[in-house]
């Protein structure tokens, strides 16, 4: 509000009033969600206006002021828009062009004081910006992250107790399978909040720690690890709803149920440490999945050994192994991308 009324004050007073109204119209067009935005727009608003503003002004000169020249106008400056540079305001060309032609008949001198209310305007929309610039929330899209990882991680220890347990909460699971949908969209929305705060760094004038430009692209590349992994733990539980409606959880021997609930709560354990906002520590993340692979072998070779099992209960242990397996090197392959290289 400020900046466009400063746009106009100044536009008032020093530019003919045929002008001036381009002034907080243009400063309204500079004020973007950052800093980084809203210096893109100005330049991409200005660079429509200049467009505009000589396409009016050559065909007046060329050709004269009639309707077919408005046309023509009219088409050059939409076809012209369309260019990539312009980005958003590339309708722009062909509005700037419209009161140069019609309001200022083509001519310089009016072409001259509506660029210079525009530059009024562009100024005080980024002057404003520039001393009310966003403030930057590194630390609450890391404790986003982090909130993600824990829930992940809970929802992975409760299926580590499914198993231990001798009466299963079949309603638990199913519940658990809602919360993968509604995880999913919040992985959206944290990977598109990390996106603006890394655009909001971009040209801010209060300089951030060194940290926060290594702390985004983490996170950002930790929401990306989370999403993958939360296909095979969507999978994963999937099978156990299964298992548990057709009570074939009861038919697995005891020592596979123990062994795969260890498993899962090394995988929640590997997880809360990706997760978490405070920097990775490589050697207990690589820890925790080298011992959760090794649970892994373990009851693999045991499900092979078992011959006499029947083949329903091979196929469930061969279906869980499988979702385990690639939840694991889901998280071995985002633990090499998010830890520091020595």
């Amino acid at each position: 509000m400020f900046a466009a009324m400063a746009a106009w004050v100044l536009a008032r007073y020093l530019l003919p009033p045929t002008v001036s109204t381009f002034a907080p119209f243009t400063a309204l067009v500079a004020l973007r969600a950052t800093v980084y935005r809203s210096v893109r727009d100005s330049v991409q608003y200005l660079l429509a206006m200049a467009a505009g503003t000589a396409l009016a002004a050559a065909l007046a000169a060329l050709a004269g002021i009639h309707g077919w020249t408005f046309g023509l106008l009219t088409l050059i400056a939409l076809c012209v828009g369309r260019i990539r540079r312009f980005g958003q305001q590339g309708t722009q060309v062909a509005i700037v062009g419209f009161f140069a032609f019609s309001s200022g008949q083509g001519r310089i001198d009016y072409i001259g004081y509506l660029a210079a209310s525009v530059v009024i305007g562009a100024l005080c929309g980024l002057a404003a910006h520039l001393v009310l610039a966003p403030a930057r929330h590194v630390g609450h899209r890391q404790q986003a992250v982090a909130d993600l990882y824990t829930g992940m991680s809970r929802r992975l220890d409760g299926l580590a107790e499914i198993f231990e347990g001798n009466d299963p909460d079949a309603e638990r699971v199913r519940q658990w399978r809602r919360d993968w949908r509604t995880l999913s969209a919040d992985c959206e929305r944290i990977q598109h909040s990390i996106e603006t705060e890394i655009e909001n760094s971009r040209l801010h004038p209060r300089p951030g720690t060194d940290t926060a430009d290594i702390a985004l692209p983490h996170a950002r590349e930790a929401v990306t690890v989370a999403e993958r992994a939360m296909d095979h733990l969507r999978s994963l539980t999937r099978t156990l709803d299964y298992a548990l409606d057709s009570e074939e959880i009861k038919n697995l021997p005891g020592s596979f149920r123990t062994g795969f609930s260890s498993l899962l709560r090394k995988g929640a354990a590997a997880m809360e440490e990706i997760g978490q906002a405070s920097p990775t520590d490589s050697g207990r993340l690589a820890d925790l999945i080298d011992d959760a692979e090794a649970e892994l072998d373990r009851i693999e070779h045991q499900g092979q050994a078992a011959a006499d099992a029947p083949p329903q209960v091979h196929t469930l242990q061969g279906t869980l192994v499988t979702d385990a397996g690639r939840l694991l090197a889901e998280l071995r392959s985002g633990s090499q991308t998010l830890t520091p290289k020595p």
